[in-house]
C-alpha cells in the first residue's frame, strides 16, 4: 500500500509539473487563450494533491508555481502582497543574533585550554579567508562569463515604501564598526559580526572564571542555541508563504519576461556552485590527505538536511554529530562549525560576488576590474556578517550595494528566484564548514589515521 501511494504521487508530481511546463512554455506564442491558463492551474492543482506528507523543499517550490500563476492571472491582487515576504524576512532576521550567540559561546566555553582554543581559531580562520576569497573570484569570474544581468527589467519601487539603502563606509570605519559599543543595539539591529565579536570575547572570559560561575551561563548559552533551533523550525514552516508572494509581486510588477534574465542568474549560480565544488573542496579533501568516501558519507544527511530547509541552522545538530563519528574531536567540532556559520559560509560568500555583480549589469553599470576587485575586497570583510540562516544574503547584499553605490531595486526582484540558489548555496556552505572541522583536526594532528 505503501508503494502504490508512493507512486501515485510521484505520477501527480510529474503529471503537474508536466501540465505547468506546458501551459508556461505556451504563454509567449497563446497567452489570451483561457486554456493555456486552464493548463497550468491543472498543473498545479495536480502538485497539490501530490504533495500530501511532502518535504518543506517541496511546498516552497510549489509556493513559486502558485505564486507565478497568480502573478500571471491577477497582477493587481499580487501587487499588494510583497507585506508576506517582507514578514518572513523579519522573522529570520530575528533569528539570527541569538544563535551565533549561543552557538558561539558554547563553542569557545566547552574548551579547558584557552591556548589551544587560540590555536585552533587561528587555524580556522586562515582557512577560512582563504577558501572564502577563491570562493569570491570564482563567483565574479563565473557572472561575467555568462553577463546573466544584462538586459534585465528593474522593478519599480513600492509607493510609499523605497527600498533601504546603505552607505558606505571607509575601510577604517568598518573595522571600527565590527567592535561592538552595546550589545542590546547590536542584536537589536542586527549587527552580526558585532554580535560574533562580543560572543567570542563572552566566551573567552567565561573559560577564565571559576566553574561554579562558568557552569549556569554555559548551560544557559546551551539552552539559547537549542531553543532557536526549534525556533528556526517553527519559521520555516512560513517559508512557503513568504517565497510565494514574493514570486507573485515580482511577475505581477514586470510579467513574466522579467524571469528570463533571472533564470540565468539560477543557472550560473549552479554553475558557479559546482566549480567551487569540484575545483576548491575536492582537492582540499585529497591535500589534506581526508577519505573522500567517508567525507561524503559524513556530510551527506547534514547536506541534505540544510537542501531541504535552506537552514545551515537546522543541519548544525547533525553536523557536528557526523563530524564527530567521522572522528573530529567535539572540542574542535563545537568551535570551527559554529565559527564557520558567520566567517566560512563558501556557497554564500560566492552568490554575494556573482549578485553584486548581476545587480551592476542589471542597472547598466559598467564594472571595470579595479572596481570588481575592490567590490572583492568589501566582501572579504562584509560577507563574514552573514548568517547561516534563510534570507540572510539578501540583507548583506544591500549593504554591501550601498558600498559600491549601487541601486537596490534588483536585489528585491532576485528574492523571486532566491529559494532556488539558497537551497544549493546552503548545502555547500554546511560541507564547507564539515570539511573545515576535518581540516583543522587534521592540521592539529587529532584525526584519526583513516
Amino acid at each position: 500500500m505503501s508503494d502504490n501511494s508512493s507512486k501515485s504521487s510521484r505520477f501527480f508530481l510529474i503529471g503537474g509539473l508536466l501540465l505547468f511546463a506546458l501551459g508556461s512554455l505556451l504563454l509567449v506564442p497563446l497567452r489570451e487563450h483561457p486554456w493555456v491558463m486552464a493548463l497550468r492551474w491543472a498543473g498545479l492543482l495536480l502538485l497539490l494533491y501530490g504533495a500530501r506528507k511532502r518535504s518543506l523543499t517541496y511546498w516552497i517550490l510549489f509556493a513559486m508555481f502558485f505564486g507565478l500563476e497568480l502573478g500571471l492571472d491577477w497582477p493587481q491582487f499580487a501587487g499588494h502582497l510583497r507585506f508576506l515576504s517582507d514578514i518572513f524576512l523579519r522573522l529570520i532576521k530575528v533569528i539570527v543574533a541569538p544563535l551565533i550567540l549561543g552557538t558561539l559561546v558554547t563553542g569557545i566555553a566547552g574548551h579547558g585550554d584557552l591556548r589551544k582554543v587560540g590555536r585552533i581559531g587561528l587555524k580556522s580562520l586562515v582557512y577560512f579567508e582563504v577558501v572564502t576569497t577563491v570562493a569570491l573570484f570564482i563567483g565574479v569570474a563565473t557572472i561575467n562569463l555568462t553577463r546573466a544581468g544584462v538586459g534585465l527589467v528593474l522593478p519599480p519601487a513600492p509607493e510609499g515604501q523605497p527600498l533601504p539603502n546603505v552607505g558606505g563606509l571607509r575601510w577604517d570605519e568598518f573595522i571600527v564598526h565590527v567592535f561592538p559599543e552595546n550589545l542590546a543595539k547590536a542584536v537589536a539591529e542586527n549587527q552580526i559580526l558585532q554580535v560574533a565579536v562580543f560572543a567570542i570575547l563572552f566566551g573567552i572570559a567565561l573559560t577564565q572564571v571559576p566553574e561554579k560561575y562558568r557552569q549556569p551561563m554555559l548551560s544557559l548559552a546551551e539552552s539559547l542555541t537549542q531553543i532557536m533551533f526549534r525556533f528556526t523550525n517553527i519559521v520555516m514552516y512560513f517559508a512557503p508563504v513568504g517565497v510565494g508572494a514574493a514570486m507573485a509581486y515580482t511577475v505581477g510588477h514586470l510579467g513574466i519576461s522579467a524571469l528570463l534574465p533571472l533564470g540565468k542568474l539560477v543557472l550560473t549560480a549552479y554553475g558557479g556552485l559546482l566549480a567551487f565544488l569540484l575545483l576548491v573542496l575536492l582537492p582540499i579533501v585529497w591535500m589534506a590527505r581526508l577519505p573522500a568516501g567517508r567525507f561524503l558519507n559524513a556530510v551527506a544527511e547534514p547536506a541534505t538536511i540544510a537542501f531541504a530547509t535552506s537552514s545551515s541552522e537546522a543541519a548544525l545538530p547533525r553536523a557536528i554529530e557526523s563530524m564527530e563519528a567521522f572522528g573530529v574531536p567535539r572540542e574542535i567540532v563545537a568551535f570551527v562549525i559554529p565559527a564557520g556559520y558567520s566567517f566560512n559560509l563558501d556557497g554564500s560568500t560566492l552568490y554575494l560576488a556573482m549578485a553584486s555583480i548581476f545587480v551592476a549589469q542589471a542597472a547598466g553599470i559598467p564594472m571595470s576590474w579595479s572596481q570588481q576587485l575592490f567590490m572583492v575586497f568589501i566582501l572579504m570583510l562584509t560577507s563574514k556578517g552573514i548568517a547561516g540562516v534563510p534570507r540572510a544574503v539578501p540583507v548583506v547584499l544591500i549593504a554591501t550595494a550601498g558600498s559600491l553605490h549601487l541601486p537596490t531595486e534588483p536585489i528585491f526582484l532576485i528574492l523571486g528566484v532566491d529559494a532556488l540558489i539558497d537551497m544549493v548555496r546552503t548545502s555547500v556552505n554546511v560541507t564547507g564548514n564539515c570539511l573545515a572541522s576535518a581540516v583543522v583536526a587534521r592540521w592539529e594532528g587529532e584525526l584519526p589515521a583513516s
